[in-house]
């Protein structure tokens, strides 16, 4: 049997680079390849912020995003959380399969619930996971490209299968995880890369938006440029940021700079970024919002007609 791939994002702002090296790359390469679905979570939202905030217009984004990095649609269903009902109905049985003390553990929901602009945690929190397991499962995806920030979630998906299929019997995978170029690479300010913490490059920034970014990026006072992540982890990261987008090592970059200094480091990474971001900028141009709305409500067609199937399957399974 073919692998399934499912993969997707929160609407909550434009995609960056992090997102880019982390997931998106092997999304195009796997497109064609398996079927794949691509989910814009947008229930989602709202379990670290007391409102979903310009959803409609984030959506949008999030697909001009898809579209500009190379997603095609007629290989690939791209669909929105809140327009498959079925697929939210998944998430009751899945909840009796976990306990509060296994959620509670999760370090991804830790870290969330650390940067989360609520002020109080709500219990859509805690059981983000086992959403994404619902968001998973519903099309049997057994291939998932993540960053290493999210496999505490998939392992939650993996339980949550295996419980089902021990109490009920075999109805799902286990899905895998499947790891990017860069799993995490950080941010101009030495942090995770974010979009809620203004640290990140996004995909649809121009070339002088770019190169401000890279110009407030940290650095140190070493005018020797080394590849060293642990002890120079800024300059490492710039290193690093190059060498994905160039394709070569850090290293080799970093011998070429010698004793350029900050200055030089800079100069080299804002070339090679905006020289990467070029024909993505060029795809981005080229389609509008109209493709954007005729791309979702085709998918979400697609989407809910396999949603439906799985909750039949389950139904059927717990003898409801």
């Amino acid at each position: 049997m073919s692998d399934v791939v499912l993969t997707g994002d929160r609407p909550t702002g434009q995609l960056h680079l992090g997102h880019y090296f982390g997931t998106l790359a092997n999304r195009v390469a796997l497109q064609g390849v398996h079927p794949m679905y691509v989910l814009i979570a947008d229930y989602q939202v709202i379990t670290d912020r007391d409102t979903p905030g310009e959803i409609q217009r984030n959506i949008t984004e999030l697909l001009l995003d898809y579209l500009a990095v190379g997603l095609d649609p007629r290989q690939v269903t791209i669909f929105q959380h809140s327009a498959v009902p079925e697929l939210n109905q998944l998430l009751l049985p899945f909840l009796s399969l976990v306990s509060v003390a296994e959620l509670s553990r999760n370090p991804t929901v830790k870290d969330e619930i650390a940067h989360s602009s609520q002020s109080a945690v709500s219990g859509l929190m805690f059981t983000y996971p086992v959403h994404q397991a619902a968001d998973i499962l519903f099309c049997k995806g057994t291939l998932v490209p993540v960053g290493k920030d999210q496999l505490p979630h998939l392992e939650v998906t993996r339980l949550v299968a295996r419980r089902f299929n021990e109490r009920y019997g075999p109805v799902f995978p286990e899905p895998q995880a499947m790891m990017g170029a860069s799993p995490m690479l950080r941010g101009l300010d030495g942090g995770k890369m974010s979009k809620s913490r203004g640290n990140a490059i996004t995909l649809a920034a121009t070339e002088d938006e770019t190169a401000a970014l890279i110009r407030k990026a940290r650095t140190d006072a070493d005018r020797l440029i080394t590849f060293d992540e642990e002890r120079r982890p800024e300059v490492a990261n710039l290193l690093m940021l190059a060498g994905l987008c160039l394709g070569r090592p850090p290293q080799e970059i970093a011998e070429e700079i010698g004793d350029g200094g900050a200055v030089t480091l800079k100069r080299v990474v804002t070339d090679a970024v905006n020289d990467f971001l070029a024909p993505i900028r060029k795809r981005r141009r080229e389609h509008g919002e109209a493709d954007a709305r005729e791309v979702l409500a085709e998918g979400n067609e697609r989407a809910r007609e396999r949603a439906i199937a799985t909750l039949d399957e389950v139904r059927a399974a717990m003898g409801f």
